[in-house]
């Protein structure tokens, strides 16, 4: 029993030694890993020392890959996608779990197809192009920045400065289509576009760049976006001076190719340096650490003793930390317990007796793990954060922008997909909400090519000998707005003149070919002028187009020269004046409101047309000047059928049809825009606007979508405007006299001394029989009264009563007498009530009295 105890931890601990060498044994002593680019080349001098430095940096940490060395097989592609191929071939036959690279996006198409079928995973820190999507290449994965957030920034600068056009210089393979491709799409967001692509093949002479130079400087756009490849870009900038296309008034955005070039060249050796000032450069952002200054001072140490005398560029940040990412994801692999095992495919065995061997490129077991555990990556490397999104892009795109001037370059500024163009870190930025103000500084100043601080404008007239196709239309009427003589360029009228004055005004020679459009016997369709504007069969069309919603999604229009809106025309009648005019504003029930009458304003309007709602509630005919938007308004908008319009052309069909009305095939009314009304009302005064302006426009000239002389020319008309000439030029061609200043006169009768004689009249014979009737009526009170004043009067108070009915008896025969003139006139003066009174009192006393004498009698008698 005591041996057994004594034996016990003995086993426990071979046991222990023994899963120890199970465990060794599970674990490679080494792991192949390949590495493809081209040596002799800007980024490949970087990257391989810096893939190099990667792996005995790795091998040297014992907290990844314990126990496994990575081993490093290099390829050289040399720039060629065939070799490329091969290498990449040559490099699964040494069973390597992951490939590094390469740097050419060219190469990065064919060789992932190859790994793809061979379950490898592609780490490639320098293929940009966009198109090497992971749907269509399930094994790529891209280690740097995309394009995509490259042609972003490009697109934020040219939206910084308002540039509306650029011409694209790129080398014409995936790398340069995929880059201006992505540049066309972000342009785009910004509403700006791609004026002209200058594709300049791979491999092109210094006499090929010259021609595609020369063409380029042809457009009339001067923001160059130069996207080539980095050995050979160089020769652009000496090329591009010879044609002076490197002088004030140019831009010249160029891609991170340029700022590896320079990053990688001692200034002492850069031949080139004065050919490229001015320009604006972006170059991957790396953010400052410790461990970033430390590579850099070993890469230099290392470099200065194996004699290499290129420097270190942003690229070769990014193949370090591929490495690393790939070591670390085969340390997950393996921690997970996985096999790095191949197998052979069955597709690749050759029974004809093929040389190529293909049978020795085996697949990958693992590889889906692995690729699954790259795409988990998430440490901070050289170039900070290295994680990928769901699209498998790095998580936080940015880009350093600089400005080269003298012997060096200039940091004006970042930009982040974060936060955009800024002044500030994006590392800071990161730290803080994202800030889209507009008044946030975004850059800092720049020195342009020439030396000038000056933003240049971006462009100018196109120097390729093509006069600008200026559209007119040539109308059969309203020859005082445009008119078209004998030759194309023999256009007059208003909206030429003004056309014609601004241009003038421009700080640069514009020239123009008119080409008239119509045959002037029927109006041409305005809306097909515009259309052939933005379908580039014309550069610009002038004349009187107004300005609304569906022509300014498709062209863009300068600052209107002219206010505009629709208006309804109607004819009236010339109504004449009479005796009983004043009977004609009212109905019979509106003459019991006597306050208005004599302030009667007299309309004649011939269909009863007062303004737009009637118009529309009608079911008159309606006329329009044909070829105008008129039309269309009338139909969308406000919903009037077809079937009720009635196209005319001259101001003579406008008259002819306004006065046969409806009623005898001519329209109720016309619709049209208001300085079209104002000079056919010129000719015509039996016709009147009715109602007010129902929409408002203006007339502007038309140019292709984005064009810069759109706002360049609407500056000029705004410079007419403020000196008054604008107004000049509209006075000399509409010197036509209106029928007449007041508009009153036109469709209502004044009413004058006669138009109210009947009126007075009537009045008279009222005032003649109510003086009549008064009259008679006073008489008969006065009478009235007389005899009641008669009956009245007190008899002897003495007198026995014989006497008195004896008096009485002849007072009653007494016939009585009329007063006085002047009694006559005092009994007028009385108050009516008063002289009833009166009455009412005599006559109670002459009762009274009556029956007194009745008394007396009857005592007489007894």
């Amino acid at each position: 029993m005591g041996a057994l105890q004594l034996m016990l931890p003995l086993l426990v601990l071979l046991a222990t030694a023994a899963r120890a060498v199970a465990a060794a044994g599970a674990r490679p002593s080494e792991v192949a890993v390949g590495a493809l680019f081209t040596y002799d080349s800007t980024i490949g001098r970087a990257a391989r020392l810096a893939i190099e430095l990667a792996v005995d940096d790795v091998n040297a940490d014992r907290t990844v890959l314990a126990g496994t060395q990575l081993k490093l097989i290099t390829q050289d592609t040399n720039c060629s996608g065939f070799l490329g191929t091969i290498e990449a071939l040559q490099l699964m036959e040494n069973n390597a779990v992951a490939v590094i690279g390469p740097q050419s996006s060219g190469i990065g198409h064919v060789i992932s197809h190859v790994v793809n079928e061979l379950h490898v995973p592609l780490l490639s820190f320098a293929a940009t192009d966009p198109t090497l999507s992971a749907s269509e290449y399930p094994y790529f994965i891209r280690t740097t920045i995309s394009d995509y957030f490259q042609m972003n920034a490009v697109a934020s600068i040219v939206d910084h400065y308002q540039w509306k056009e650029v011409t694209a210089i790129f080398v014409d393979d995936d790398y340069g289509r995929g880059g201006v491709s992505a540049l066309g799409d972000a342009l785009a967001e910004k509403r700006a576009r791609i004026s002209y692509k200058a594709a300049i093949p791979p491999n092109s002479d210094t006499d090929m760049i010259n021609d595609v130079l020369f063409r380029a400087n042809m457009m009339e756009s001067r923001v160059m976006v130069v996207h080539v490849n980095p050995d050979t870009g160089m020769r652009i900038f000496s090329i591009a001076n010879k044609l002076q296309m490197l002088a004030r008034g140019y831009v010249w955005i160029v891609t991170d190719w340029l700022a590896a070039v320079l990053d990688s060249s001692a200034s002492r050796d850069l031949k080139y340096m004065s050919h490229i000032q001015g320009l604006i450069v972006l170059r991957q952002h790396t953010p400052e650490s410790a461990a970033k200054n430390k590579f850099i001072s070993k890469w230099n140490n290392v470099a200065h003793n194996r004699s290499i005398t290129s420097g270190l560029n942003s690229y070769g940040f990014y193949a370090y930390d591929s490495v690393w990412a790939v070591a670390r994801g085969i340390d997950q692999f393996l921690n997970s317990g996985q096999q790095i095992s191949f197998s052979t495919d069955p597709r690749l065995h050759d029974s004809n007796g093929s040389a190529l061997q293909l049978s020795i490129l085996k697949i990958f077991d693992g590889g889906e793990q692995m690729l699954q555990q790259l795409l988990l990556t998430n440490f901070t490397g050289l170039t900070g954060p290295v994680q990928f999104n769901s699209d498998r892009n790095l998580v936080r795109p940015a880009y350093d922008i600089l400005n080269i001037g003298g012997s060096g370059s200039q940091l004006i500024g970042y930009w982040s997909n974060y936060s955009g163009l800024s002044v500030t870190a994006p590392e800071i930025l990161y730290q803080k909400p994202p800030n889209t103000s507009s008044i946030v500084q975004r850059l800092h100043n720049v020195v342009w090519p020439g030396d000038s601080t000056t933003t240049p404008k971006g462009w100018v007239f196109p120097n390729n000998g093509q006069p600008l196709r200026v559209g007119v239309p040539i109308k059969a009427s309203f020859k005082e707005l445009v008119a078209g003589g004998r030759g194309p360029n023999n256009v007059t009228g208003y909206c030429v003149d003004i056309f014609n004055t601004a241009i003038n005004l421009l700080p640069y020679p514009v020239p123009c070919q008119f080409v008239t459009i119509g045959d002037g016997t029927k109006n041409p369709n305005y809306d097909d002028i515009i259309n052939m504007v933005a379908a580039n069969s014309l550069d610009a069309a002038v004349g009187d187009f107004a300005i609304v919603r569906n022509r300014t999604k498709i062209a863009e229009f300068t600052q209107p020269y002219i206010e505009s809106g629709l208006v309804i025309v109607a004819p009236v009648k010339q109504a004449t004046s009479s005796a009983w005019a004043f009977l004609k504003p009212f109905t019979l029930e509106m003459w019991f409101s006597f306050s208005t009458m004599f302030f009667a304003h007299i309309q004649q309007l011939a269909t009863g047309i007062t303004g737009i709602d009637d118009l529309i509630s009608s079911a008159l005919p309606i006329g329009y000047q044909a070829g105008k938007f008129t039309r269309n308004y009338l139909i969308e908008e406000l919903n009037i059928p077809e079937s009720r319009l009635v196209p005319l052309n001259t101001i003579q069909e406008y008259a002819d049809a306004l006065q046969r009305g409806p009623k005898d095939g001519g329209v109720a009314a016309i619709v049209d825009e208001m300085p079209y009304v104002d000079i056919f009302l010129s000719y015509h005064c039996n016709f009147r606007v009715v109602g007010q302006e129902f929409t408002k426009e203006g007339w502007g000239f038309a140019f292709q979508r984005d064009s810069p002389l759109a706002a360049d020319l609407s500056t000029a008309i705004l410079q007419l405007s403020e000196s008054g000439q604008l107004q000049r030029i509209h006075d000399e061609w509409f010197t036509r006299p209106s029928c007449s200043s007041d508009d009153s006169e036109v469709g209502a009768t004044r009413l004058g001394l006669g138009s109210f004689w009947g009126l007075f009249l009537a009045c008279a014979l009222i005032c003649l029989f109510a003086l009549l009737v008064f009259f008679i009526r006073v008489c008969w009170q006065y009478s009235k009264y007389s005899n009641s004043e008669a009956a009245g009067e007190p008899s002897a108070a003495d007198a026995d009563a014989a006497a008195a009915a004896t008096d009485a008896a002849e007072r009653q025969r007494r016939p009585s007498r009329l007063g006085s003139f002047k009694e006559l006139i005092q009994f007028v003066d009385k108050k009516e009530e008063e002289v009833r009174r009166t009455m009412k009192r005599r006559s109670s006393e002459k009762d009274n009295q009556a029956a007194g004498s009745s008394d007396v009698q009857s005592v007489v008698s007894a």
